[in-house]
């Protein structure tokens, strides 16, 4: 899947909605539920978001997801592979991933750790910026 510009800035905005909420929980040791899998829709149902979709395309879905817990974007795939992709070119921008099949979702460290806690998933985190001098 090759990203076009739209999806460029898509990318960027879920890059930067993870960097305004990189705080840090505690490590604490929790139970991770089997991988939830499902429509857009039904994932934020699960989490009790209602996604406010901002992107309704054939290969991916993407809406932004608020809970008491915080702010986070909420995309489906169409593929593993544009899934794949996706997540490779948006961890440039560094934030953090919770990773199902099919679907991501992306926020702050803790609030993803908290999703984690429902949906189950893996987590992955983005390239650290804040090491780099200028």
């Amino acid at each position: 899947m090759r990203l076009t510009r739209p999806m460029l800035a898509v990318t960027g905005a879920v890059a930067a909605l993870a960097l305004a909420g990189c705080g840090s929980g505690g490590d604490k040791a929790q139970s991770v539920p089997v991988t939830a899998t499902g429509s857009l829709e039904s994932l934020a149902a699960q989490v009790k978001c209602k996604p406010d979709i901002q992107t309704d395309a054939d290969e991916i879905r993407q809406a932004i997801c608020k809970t008491g817990a915080g702010k986070f974007i909420l995309a489906t795939f169409a593929t593993d592979r544009g899934q794949r992709e996706w997540i490779n070119d948006a961890k440039d921008y560094g934030g953090y991933y919770l990773v199902g099949r099919k679907w991501v979702a992306v926020g702050s460290d803790g609030l993803v750790k908290t999703l984690r806690g429902t949906l189950g998933g893996d987590v992955e985190i983005g390239v650290d910026h804040s090491k780099h001098t200028g």
